[in-house]
């Protein structure tokens, strides 16, 4: 049959079926027009028509793949054309392509918000003409669900420096509302690269429960560790204790110098306090450091015994950084790179206020560090590894 003469059967098809259905008729006519207007796209994308022998061929025909397009008419049922080796998709459905994964990232978007599924149906169908059903938004989380514990359980390389921390999330657990403890790790890598290596929802910070976080990345493949950054916590001091019992820690110093204020025997001394910790950990070098210990001890023995008590007993905690290229220091004394990750956490949390369950935080806490990994990664350079890895090399 020749091009002409299918182009009259189409039309007479056509024609037909508007005498015959009327307004009625227009589904399986539009199904007609899409899957031979597809048939004619894929003989000009291969240069041949069917069973035709010509040198110009780049392809083969390989048969249909049956698709359900929604539109306001219904929905269609089309058999879209394949090729054998060369990419090709009709252009006449792209934009209903474009249009399914702009839907598919908007339920996504509304999950992470923590809209509810009868919510989301009820906002696609106003905002997309067309109905779409609790089913299918469960279809959707699901695949984003595999998709997110992918990134939780991706392998991991080498990390020089590790900060962890945690926040807490209002979520239903056993019939009761609790404050679940979300568990946050990111490293710096050799390229001086941050990037995000973990979350986890807990019942709380106690030890085993970092134990376990800990552990998680060390199986993922993390090695490497030179540093360890955090807060102070007994749960946590713990269990790095017993996972990385080799790795030097430092005390994040803007809340060691935070700490310190609740040591002073009056309000008025408080800031003063805050101010002399501060003032040792902004030193050159660990020799004036230490010096700038002593001098706060000797000023403040008799005026505030309780602070000193605890200064003596904490304040080493906060230098450990001296060890480490002063290029570095500055970004790592505190704990504060991965505080933009709680309040980015908790700023998305605002909408939801309380989770149904683990999962549903969990869903949202991974969407959101998703958005600041790739940020992250593919943003400049953290901090410059040379003056770090430089003396490693030259030892081997």
């Amino acid at each position: 049959m020749s091009s002409d003469q299918l182009n009259d059967t189409i039309i007479d098809q056509i024609i037909k079926g508007l005498i015959g259905e009327g307004v009625e008729g227009l589904k399986p006519i539009l199904e007609l027009l899409f899957n031979s207007a597809m048939k004619v796209e894929r003989e000009r994308f291969i240069k041949a028509s069917k069973y035709e022998r010509t040198n110009e061929r780049e392809d083969y025909a390989n048969g249909y793949k049956n698709k359900h397009l929604h539109t306001r008419l219904g929905t269609l049922d089309l058999q879209i054309p394949q090729v054998r080796e060369s990419g090709f998709y009709p252009q006449s459905l792209e934009r209903g392509c474009r249009s399914e994964k702009a839907l598919k990232l908007a339920i996504a978007e509304m999950y992470l918000t923590g809209v509810s599924t009868r919510k989301v149906t009820d906002i696609t169908e106003k905002l997309c003409g067309l109905e779409v059903t609790s089913t299918q938004v469960s279809r959707v989380t699901k695949e984003l669900d595999g998709q997110f514990e992918q990134f939780r359980n991706r392998s991991i390389e080498e990390i020089c420096y590790l900060v962890v921390d945690a926040t807490y999330l209002k979520v239903r657990h056993n019939g009761s509302v609790i404050n679940m403890a979300i568990l946050l790790a990111y490293g710096i890598n050799t390229e001086g690269r941050r990037e995000i290596l973990g979350a986890s929802a807990s019942l709380s910070e106690a030890e085993v429960h970092w134990r376990e976080f800990l552990q998680s990345l060390q199986s993922r493949g993390m090695r490497g560790v030179r540093l360890i950054i955090s807060d102070d916590h007994p749960g946590l001091r713990s269990a790095r204790m017993s996972v990385f019992p080799s790795v030097p820690w430092q005390r994040c110093q803007f809340h060691l110098a935070q700490n310190a204020q609740s040591y002073a025997p009056k309000k008025s001394l408080r800031k003063e306090l805050g101010e002399a910790v501060r003032e040792v950990f902004n030193s050159p070098t660990l020799e004036i450091a230490q010096e700038t210990k002593r001098r706060v001890i000797e000023k403040y023995r008799k005026k505030a015994p309780e602070f000193v008590a605890w200064y003596e007993k904490n304040i080493d905690e906060g230098l450990t950084i001296f060890q480490f290229p002063k290029e570095h220091r500055i970004k790592l004394r505190t704990s504060n790179g991965i505080e933009r990750v709680n309040r980015e956490i908790k700023r998305r949390a605002k909408v939801a206020v309380l989770f149904p369950n683990t999962a549903s935080a969990l869903r949202l806490i991974t969407g959101v560090i998703i958005e600041i990994h790739e940020e992250w990664i593919t943003g400049q350079k953290y901090l410059n590894m040379e003056p770090l890895l430089k003396p490693c090399c030259k030892d081997e």
